[in-house]
């Protein structure tokens, strides 16, 4: 599981419940939002997800000192090419307080069962192969973008927590329990807030199980719109070192 711990502090998630919190109002009880109607969505978006583009703020808040440590912002990019997965996170910014954040240079690529993370100072790429991990992995990677409803419940246990609306957006809370214990001894749970309309996610929450845990919020979300395949790229230098560790 350690390439899930590389992946996800890049990939996913994280805002701050502790002094700061996203913006969010529950709605009416009445509101005709169930599991069965929310996983249906999930599936007729998968069927037409192609690409994607957003922006995104990724907040990790630790428990032992309850705040926030570590904030990164910038725009992903995900695409479907055959059965597998593309995903690309340019990271433009970073630091520990809102607001208060500096240019931060960082690419993340997933492509072909390989993560790859470019740092253009000190010009240093570091490679990591997802190997006998690869499709769980995948799985990971399109939660909320692209993954099936069907797909979700076959690796996760999922409760519909309700309704909320996101920043203005109408959503559904899932909570997603991994069935797999390997899985939970690095995310105890898993919550997605679920576009009612288009069947993606605009929030993900990876809680751990010392209750550390990542936010990640999603804003101007662009689907199946052209992404130039230079996108999907690590542009590296002549000079860059590269890494490959192993374990």
């Amino acid at each position: 599981m350690k390439v899930f711990g590389l992946l996800f502090p890049f990939l996913f998630v994280m805002h701050v419940l502790s002094g700061y919190r996203p913006t969010t109002q529950q709605q009416p009880a009445a509101s005709a939002v169930t599991l069965e109607s929310v996983l249906k969505t999930m599936d007729t978006a998968a069927a037409k997800f192609h690409t994607t583009q957003a922006d995104f703020e990724w907040d990790r808040y630790e428990k032992v000192i309850d705040e926030v440590d570590d904030i990164q912002v910038g725009t992903i990019y995900y695409r479907r090419v055959g059965k597998d997965v593309e995903m690309k996170a340019d990271i433009k910014k970073a630091g520990s307080e809102p607001g208060k954040l500096k240019p931060e240079l960082k690419f993340v690529l997933f492509s072909q069962g390989r993560v790859q993370m470019y740092l253009p100072k000190p010009d240093q790429l570091t490679v990591y192969e997802a190997g006998k991990n690869r499709a769980d992995v995948e799985t990971y990677l399109v939660l909320g973008f692209g993954g099936s409803g069907q797909e979700l419940v076959k690796a996760f246990d999922v409760t519909c927590q309700g309704p909320e609306t996101i920043d203005g957006v109408a959503t559904a809370r899932l909570q997603l329990i991994p069935k797999s214990e390997r899985v939970r001894n690095t995310f105890a749970r898993i919550l997605l807030w679920i576009d009612l309309e288009n069947g993606i996610s605009v929030q993900q929450k990876f809680v751990e199980p010392d209750e550390n845990y990542k936010l990640a919020k999603y804003s101007s979300i662009r689907l199946n719109e052209k992404i130039p395949n230079d996108v999907f790229r690590v542009n590296t230098t002549s000079k860059t070192q590269t890494l490959t560790p192993r374990g």
